[in-house]
């Protein structure tokens, strides 16, 4: 019975971006690091910021206000970036992904979710696996697969290794 009921529940990182409230399946998520020092690329899209160096390797970082076209903001001590795997078409690719700050990890049951809500034809919606609630706020629940295009995660790759180099002397 509680091998049923561990299937039943669902845990989530919690993180906010323009106080609203959003989430991750925990097990796309690596890690939760503090704000370092993103070394900028040239050319490439507004919301990719650029990449840090992890262990080593360059990671290329996401501000996930610019890509769901909210406005950037200054960084605070809350600031931080969450490291997660994305796979689109079977390729897996690591990113960090930049947001005001990170709440918990939250356990909702899925019965508690509710599908994505219907916003017209002409705004994507695809990217939001649903919507939770904890406590009095809502909490939309995004599928990390589906916010990023194939185009921008073959660009955040090509960031990650062409710079590799250059991001390990960041730090």
């Amino acid at each position: 019975m509680s091998t049923d009921l561990a299937k039943q529940t669902n845990q989530y990182l919690t993180f906010e971006l323009a106080e609203e409230i959003f989430a991750l399946d925990i097990g796309s998520v690596r890690e939760v690091l503090e704000l370092t020092t993103i070394t900028r690329i040239p050319r490439t899209p507004e919301f990719m910021r650029g990449v840090i160096n992890l262990r080593g390797h360059a990671v290329p970082v996401v501000d996930m206000r610019l890509k769901f076209g909210l406005p950037r903001t200054d960084a605070t001590v809350n600031t931080c970036i969450i490291i997660v795997e994305v796979e689109v078409d079977g390729e897996e690719t690591v990113l960090g992904a930049l947001v005001d700050s990170v709440r918990e990890v939250y356990e909702m049951d899925p019965d508690a979710i509710e599908p994505a809500p219907r916003m017209g034809a002409s705004i994507d919606t695809r990217f939001i696996r649903g919507m939770g609630k904890q406590d009095a706020d809502f909490v939309i629940i995004l599928d990390i697969d589906k916010v990023f295009s194939a185009d921008e995660l073959a660009l955040a790759r090509c960031v990650g290794e062409q710079d590799s180099p250059a991001a390990e002397a960041v730090g």
